[in-house]
């Protein structure tokens, strides 16, 4: 029908289109409502207090006396007259470059091994993935300080084939590495993934390079990992995210460490808080941490178009 004879029409047969399109506004007035729990919990629970903490940071609020605005002067002490905030940002760092990879390489290993059609293997995949469970609990925090201390079940394992052990977690050496073997002990969760990620692989892809001779490690570099870079671009972006905001295993097993070996920053941020009071200091160190998790997942991001590959792409470029 043109418009000329849409024009003509009465104005009884044009009424009833103008109310179906009034009912295309009314759908999301339901949505909304059903979101309104979620909705609610998120402005109340999320949102305000993000906001409320950035109004903080530029104040001078330590719960015992009235905030007073003080703009910047917070974040210019950070940076040029706070010794502990680099401190905690070169411990946070070195933990986020060691035990985020180390994790990804335990959990894509292990997942490889778990992708077979065994008898049982679903009671593989549980007990592996138990650990992740509990994992960053203070009870699994209490239990590797006793295993790796002077006298724990690390150094006697060690005893048996005649090596001495040490306080592994009161050597300012070995303090961080013994938090970053915690954080890749409980790999459960990003394995789970990984072996989702496996089962979309096709196996003809394996079998029609298998017949052109290649072998199992050629195999896992041109097929396995390519196919699998969305996925390690996820757990890589989760596990960063989750390894800036490590909090418990350093508080509950070392309390900081020697010499500040573990004084990660959400340790620093909550000794400004909840030890010194200074809530406001503390809030502009909270949107600091923020901007450094930004600007981590930002260069991940920039970078992935040369290493992520999608069905649509390939060697970074759309397939034309």
């Amino acid at each position: 029908m043109n418009r000329t004879a849409a024009a003509s029409l009465p104005e009884s047969q044009a009424a009833p289109k103008r109310r179906s399109s009034l009912k295309r506004w009314d759908a999301p007035i339901a949505g909304y409502l059903f979101i309104m729990p979620w909705l609610l919990g998120f402005i109340g629970l999320t949102a305000y207090p993000m906001v409320l903490s950035l109004y903080y940071s530029f104040t001078d609020y330590t719960l015992m006396e009235p905030i007073q605005w003080v703009g910047l002067r917070n974040y210019a002490k950070i940076f040029t007259a706070d010794d502990k905030f680099i401190t905690s940002v070169k411990v946070t760092f070195l933990y986020v470059l060691a035990s985020v990879p180390l994790k990804l390489i335990a959990a894509l290993l292990v997942a490889i091994l778990l992708n077979k059609a065994v008898r049982g293997i679903s009671a593989y995949r549980s007990a592996i993935y138990f650990p992740s469970l509990i994992g960053g609990s203070i009870a699994v925090s209490l239990l590797w300080s006793n295993m790796f201390g002077v006298d724990g079940f690390f150094n006697k394992i060690l005893g048996v084939f005649g090596i001495q052990g040490k306080g592994w977690i009161t050597d300012p050496h070995t303090a961080l590495w013994s938090l970053i073997l915690l954080t890749v002990w409980q790999f459960g969760s990003s394995m789970v993934i990984f072996l989702a990620g496996l089962k979309q692989i096709p196996n003809d892809l394996y079998e029609a390079s298998g017949v052109d001779g290649a072998g199992k490690l050629v195999q896992f570099f041109k097929i396995t990992l390519p196919m699998l870079s969305p996925t390690i671009y996820f757990n890589l972006i989760m596990g960063v995210i989750n390894a800036f905001q490590m909090f418990t295993s350093a508080y509950v097993i070392t309390n900081g460490g020697p010499m500040n070996s573990t004084f990660v920053y959400a340790m620093y941020l909550y000794e400004r808080a909840f030890s010194r009071y200074q809530l406001g200091y503390a809030s502009a160190l909270a949107w600091i941490m923020l901007l450094m998790i930004v600007v981590v997942a930002a260069v991940i991001a920039g970078t992935s178009k040369y290493w992520v590959f999608y069905e649509a792409e390939t060697g970074g470029r759309k397939r034309k």
